[in-house]
């Protein structure tokens, strides 16, 4: 039992690691903000990987029938808060580091990558497809098997979003104004351009692709 949880962690650490626009905020939040920014940041993220990780655990059809009508609506919805954001880091004028966020600040950095990562259908299509090249569903009738897959994927895209803060820690001690305002422009342009993809179709296109045909 002790290695569906094990399993599990690796699952939730390797489908976390890639290189997104999450990622890209929460290296931004940290280095600007702290690492308390970019905690709440992958905490949110972490959120929704078990999410999606205990629908794809359970082989919940119904969520696949609901992505295959719904998933062009919700990217489009994802890439409207991406161009938002990114807008908003490239024309950032401030030069100096961000005040550290207070509670409130912390819980919208939170929720902000929640929604932004249940907005993207490809983590359940993700998942779906690595539980089940690796056997990994647990069932409605294992409910302790279940937990503990979803529990080990919570921790494991954690760790990755962990390691990710404690690299931007660095980085953030070594930066100064200027380079905050760079790197601020740069995560800004990455984010729009992830934004873009998102709004013209061609995400979509991608989780087409790679998305189990609805039952």
């Amino acid at each position: 039992m002790q290695g569906i949880f094990l399993e599990g962690i690796a699952v939730g650490f390797c489908l976390a690691a890639p290189v997104g626009p999450i990622a890209a905020l929460c290296l931004q939040r940290t280095t600007t903000e702290g690492k308390l920014a970019g905690i709440a940041t992958g905490i949110g993220a972490a959120l929704a990987d078990a999410f999606y990780g205990s629908l794809a655990a359970l082989g919940v059809t119904a969520v696949s029938s609901f992505l295959a009508v719904h998933r062009d609506i919700m990217l489009r919805a994802g890439g409207v808060v991406l161009l938002v954001l990114g807008a908003r880091l490239l024309f950032a004028k401030a030069t100096e580091r961000a005040p550290k966020p207070d509670g409130a600040g912390l819980v919208r950095d939170l929720l902000s990558t929640l929604a932004l990562t249940l907005t993207n259908p490809m983590t359940f299509v993700a998942f779906a497809a690595v539980f089940a090249a690796l056997g990994l569903h647990a069932g409605h009738n294992r409910p302790l098997l279940t937990l503990q897959l979803v529990l080990g994927v919570f921790t494991g895209s954690l760790a990755w979003w962990l390691v990710l803060v404690a690299l931007a820690t660095v980085l953030r001690d070594r930066m100064r104004g200027s380079g905050m305002v760079w790197m601020n422009r740069a995560v800004g342009v990455f984010v729009i351009v992830v934004g873009v993809l998102y709004l013209t179709g061609v995400a979509g296109a991608l989780v087409r692709s790679h998305a189990p045909p609805p039952s």
